[in-house]
């Protein structure tokens, strides 16, 4: 907590610029642009680093997503894995997905989808994109306030689970004499020799070297279902990313199986009602949460892994759909009678660059470190994606062997005319789809600049007709929500409301602003 809190300003810039929740991250996708590299490049460096600087949220072992601007076009990455081969419901303890140990883990795809991202629009050798993340490891680095608060509770709750498998997450990220406050000096040598294997290997070794054997070898030695064959099939997918339009400019995100459409239903429904002139206004609340509400519910309906169950996403995105839910509004709360969202931890960045590349990316563990599986002296933090799974057999996001699952983890792109304008995103499990309108609506109807768009009091739907808000919204507006069916409670712990990113390009001078979260330890790096 900040004592003395002070709004931000935007960074504006021509030449360069990444956003990332921490600031070594940003440094290090900042100084791989200096070196003659593009925004892929940049991208890239930047991720691979946050696997290093911010663990609980991200690591080797994720998923990733990307939009990107390349070439004069809009291109969509999705790079994430499937359940293994050997996991289906029949081996479901009592029908449940647990969150911790191998069972959640599926085929982690953000390795590969660096590679193929590299491959496709990179510019520097590989190997020198991953440098910095490599260095960080090996020479450690000091612990920022928010990552050091996140890395405690971590450690406090894995503590409370008392499972055998957390030993080597405790040997890696809680070993003797280390305590996460901030400044305290973090080093892994296990996870930079990690990344010196993908870095010579393009990311190959992962998924059918040494580092895929030793990844099935810990898998077998400790009950684990993921094998050396699941990781060879594993292939990131280029797919053609999805749009609604929004007072004159279009919100893209990627399709299923990404919750990305949430945003674009709730934007949809939002487009054909006047919001009031003033952004602090019980009925400009009012209209968002509902939209939102009726969104998810359609979302958890129908996103799924497209290769396994028919998504209607034409119909989704259609003004006439989003007439009928609109109509469904009224002036009091309503129940969507859809599952509570859950939380979740991810890392958001983005990058520009001066010739008109920009990257909207996002990687994640999913709930803070993830499973807690970590194979031995790697750094490989495996996440524990396969939770969003339904144990519902009839359900399109049924866990199926080879199936990916319904994912949370959306990327961000907005356009106008057909001229890019950039990327933004917000991390945060089922907050980001919320977060996403929240940010937009900021931005498009409200006039605000990319900063002041994040540093929003922000608002987020739990389930039912619950509704949380952060204490900056004020006492006033939470009773008059409450005034309108609302169960609104006050969060003082500003962390479950995401953490975002913003770079925006000017389409008549080119210069670059950024935004980035207050309520993270991330900044915009520019030149």
């Amino acid at each position: 907590m900040i004592p003395f809190p002070h709004p931000r300003q935007p960074v504006y810039a021509r030449q360069g610029m990444v956003a990332t929740s921490q600031p070594l991250a940003a440094q290090a996708g900042l100084s791989v642009l200096q070196a003659g590299g593009n925004a892929v490049d940049a991208a890239i460096a930047a991720a691979a680093a946050l696997t290093v600087v911010e663990p609980t949220s991200n690591g080797l072992g994720s998923d990733a997503f990307a939009l990107l601007w390349m070439d004069g076009h809009l291109h969509g990455l999705n790079a994430s894995g499937a359940a293994p081969a050997g996991l289906s419901l029949e081996v479901l303890p009592d029908g449940q997905m647990p969150r911790h140990g191998w069972l959640p883990v599926t085929v982690p795809g953000a390795v590969r989808g660096w590679a193929d991202l590299h491959g496709r629009f990179g510019r520097l050798p590989f190997a020198q994109v991953l440098a910095p993340a490599i260095r960080y490891a090996r020479q450690g680095y000091p612990l920022s306030p928010v990552l050091a608060q996140g890395w405690a509770r971590a450690i406090q709750s894995y503590r409370a689970l008392k499972l055998p498998l957390l030993d080597e997450w405790f040997a890696t990220f809680a070993p003797s004499g280390f305590e996460p406050r901030p400044g305290a000096v973090w080093a892994s040598e296990g996870h930079a020799q990690t990344l010196e294997r993908i870095a010579a290997s393009g990311g190959q070794d992962f998924y059918q070297g040494e580092l895929a054997a030793r990844i099935e070898r810990h898998a077998l030695e400790t009950g684990g279902l993921l094998r050396a064959s699941d990781l060879a099939a594993h292939r990131s997918e280029w797919v053609a990313p999805i749009s609604t339009e929004y007072r004159g400019h279009r919100v893209w995100e990627l399709p299923p199986n990404g919750q990305g459409v949430t945003a674009l239903i709730a934007l949809g429904i939002l487009e054909g009602l006047e919001l009031p002139e003033q952004r602090e206004s019980v009925q400009g609340l009012h209209l968002q949460i509902e939209a939102i509400k009726l969104a998810f519910r359609e979302a958890h309906a129908h996103v799924a892994d497209p290769h396994f169950a028919a998504v209607p996403l034409e119909r989704l995105l259609s003004p006439f759909h989003h007439d009928v839910l609109r109509a469904r509004i009224g002036t009091s709360a309503l129940d969507p009678h859809t599952h509570a969202p859950s939380a979740g931890g991810t890392v958001y960045l983005a990058a520009a660059d001066g010739e008109g590349g920009m990257v909207s990316f996002i990687q994640s563990n999913y709930m803070g470190f993830g499973s807690g599986v970590v194979v031995p002296e790697s750094g490989i933090a495996l996440h524990n994606r396969g939770h969003n799974f339904s144990t519902d057999p009839h359900h399109p996001n049924a866990l199926e062997p080879g199936k990916r699952p319904y994912h949370t983890i959306i990327p961000g792109f907005l356009t106008r005319e057909g001229a890019p304008i950039g990327p933004f995103g917000l991390m945060g499990g089922f907050m980001q789809p919320q977060g996403h309108v929240q940010v937009i609506v900021n931005a498009l109807r409200y006039g605000l600049n990319p900063q002041q768009a994040l540093d929003a009091p922000r608002w987020q739907w739990l389930e039912g007709r619950r509704v949380e808000v952060e204490h900056g919204l004020g006492a006033p507006l939470s009773r008059e929500l409450a005034a309108r069916g609302h169960s609104v409670s006050v969060q003082l712990d500003a962390g479950s409301f995401g953490r975002g990113q913003i770079i925006w390009r000017d389409p008549v001078t080119g210069v670059l602003v950024g935004g980035s979260e207050p309520r993270a330890d991330g900044l915009v790096a520019a030149y």
